[in-house]
């Protein structure tokens, strides 16, 4: 899974470092703001993407942590019941 999600991330990187390139250089005879607009509108999805994945990651390591927080807790609170 987790060799997926670099690969993913690494994608939507890419993604967005071409958009931003191509519409730069697309608009960049029109004039420096827009060539620079155009980069900026161009790298959006796939810094959108990126953003999505980054969540995704946070998300999943919250979930792992709190799994091994109540496996602590559990294993806490046998060994409390046996000792009373």
């Amino acid at each position: 899974m987790s060799l997926l999600i670099n690969f993913l991330l690494g994608a939507s990187w890419a993604f967005a470092l071409v958009g931003a390139v191509a519409l730069s250089l697309h608009f960049s005879h029109i004039g420096l703001f827009f060539a620079v607009f155009g980069a900026f509108v161009g790298a959006l999805p796939g810094l959108f993407m990126v953003a999505f994945i980054e969540y995704f990651c946070i998300n999943e390591e919250k979930l792992q942590e709190l799994r091994k927080q109540t496996k602590l807790l559990e294993e806490l609170v046998e060994q409390n019941t046996h000792t009373s």
